[in-house]
């Protein structure tokens, strides 16, 4: 549920803990944490702040996007969830999108596609057809990666399938899509060379 800064203000009073300090107080956490379970913890609850617009400029003060990047980035699968969670929910927010665009957030979303995790696999696709525009095509829409949608889209999983097929739809032109399946079927005879 969406909250106004009003209802947010009359709910917390004018000595209850608000929701700039709290947050605040998670990145602090985040940012001092020396186990695994406190990232995550704090992770997820950012990851879920990050869902409803009030937050964003609280958001944007305290650095969370660069929480969420550098968390694409970690070796727990769990943490990697919860930072791209957290970019997708966040990036319907321009000022929140052009943050993610100017620092390699594409690049680092577009590994999260390769995954072994169904959410992540899931929030990376969401994302990238959030941030699609015209000048983020080119990136977005790379041959290497037409090539994975196009995989994605003949996938089993009726949760990834349809994501990846509406990618494909509705922002690849024909010649890319072309290009990705030669360089498919390029790889699909290089493997059959191989000794088994």
């Amino acid at each position: 549920m969406f909250s106004s800064k009003s209802y947010l203000e009359k709910k917390t009073g004018p000595y209850g803990i608000g929701r700039f300090s709290y947050m605040q107080s998670l990145v602090n956490e985040y940012q001092s944490a020396d186990s695994i379970d406190s990232k995550l913890q704090v992770m997820g609850n950012l990851a879920n702040f990050a869902y409803d617009p009030i937050n964003y400029e609280y958001m944007q003060a305290l650095n969370v996007t660069d929480l969420f990047l550098d968390g694409l980035e970690e070796t727990e699968e769990k943490l990697v969830e919860f930072a791209i969670g957290g970019i997708s929910n966040a990036c319907n927010d321009m000022e929140n999108k052009k943050h993610i665009i100017d620092n390699d957030g594409i690049k680092l979303i577009i590994k999260c596609l390769s995954q072994p995790s169904e959410e992540i696999v899931i929030s990376a696709i969401t994302t990238l057809i959030f941030l699609f525009s015209p000048e983020t095509k080119s990136e977005i829409t790379a041959v290497p990666v037409v090539e994975c949608m196009l995989r994605l889209s003949d996938s089993s999983n009726q949760r990834i399938k349809p994501l990846a097929t509406i990618f494909v739809t509705d922002h690849c032109d024909e010649e890319t899509i072309h290009q990705a399946r030669e360089a498919q079927k390029q790889m699909n005879q290089m493997l059959s060379s191989l000794p088994s």
